[in-house]
């Protein structure tokens, strides 16, 4: 499908704010669609990230930004969600070894689930998600086989899908990006990285960690990039 016949067509966007998210927003609006976009307050510990996704919508011109409360604490079993520390100041090959204790259990399964519902309501057969493999590789939800697999379900499992009246597509334009790359493209498509938000654990201000896996893996891609991360750290 080229860029005129996705002119103006619907698009659910997954937006949690960060740096990610926030480019697969700007692939999406500028591939022509009108994005939707989709946040959740699902009780993470860094929920000032949705004051980012706000933000990034609105630089964006967002359609229509609508935040769904999930208590994920209910369930805990993260770092995120539950009374888990944070890992912090982990070198390249801990952060690649082995499924991290950030991950969310089925979190992009659920996500993905309520962007589908969203999407059939607006008759919009595309979803798009900011999921990368390259440096989450750990993360079972952030791979290529589970977005192949959703898009499936989502064909199969649908009203829509059933009729006839179109086929879903789960869009994961970074999936096999670095996170340098991803920047040099937000940069490309006009992506205002000072208004994001990655850390997993940052101040009461929001201000970030500088040392979560997250942190990191933002600041190597802006100097991989030759750029320098607009935002603030704890540190500085």
């Amino acid at each position: 499908m080229n860029s005129i016949t996705r002119q103006n067509r619907p698009a659910v966007v997954l937006l949690s704010g960060g740096l990610d998210s926030a480019t697969a927003f700007a692939i999406a609006k500028d591939e022509g669609f009108t994005c939707y976009a989709l946040s959740f307050d699902y009780g993470q510990r860094h929920r000032f990230e949705l004051e980012a996704a706000h933000r990034v919508g609105e630089h964006f011109g967002v359609a229509e930004h609508i935040t769904i409360p999930i208590d994920l604490r209910k369930f805990g079993g993260s770092s995120l969600t539950d009374n888990i520390d944070v890992p912090k100041d982990r070198d390249e090959d801990s952060m690649s070894d082995g499924i991290p204790s950030t991950y969310v259990p089925a979190r992009n399964t659920v996500f993905l689930s309520l962007a589908l519902a969203w999407s059939e309501v607006l008759s919009a057969f595309d979803i798009f998600i900011g999921v990368n493999a390259v440096d989450y590789s750990g993360y079972p939800d952030c791979r290529p086989e589970f977005i192949e697999q959703f898009q499936k379900t989502a064909n199969l499992a649908t009203k829509a899908g059933v009729d006839g009246e179109g086929t879903f597509q789960i869009h994961s334009p970074l999936i096999h990006l670095t996170k340098s790359q991803i920047i040099k493209r937000g940069i490309e498509l006009g992506v205002d990285y000072s208004l994001t938000h990655s850390c997993y654990d940052p101040s009461p201000e929001g201000v970030s960690c500088g040392h979560c896996d997250s942190c990191q893996l933002r600041q190597r891609g802006f100097q991989e990039a030759g750029l320098t991360d607009p935002i603030r750290y704890q540190s500085e």
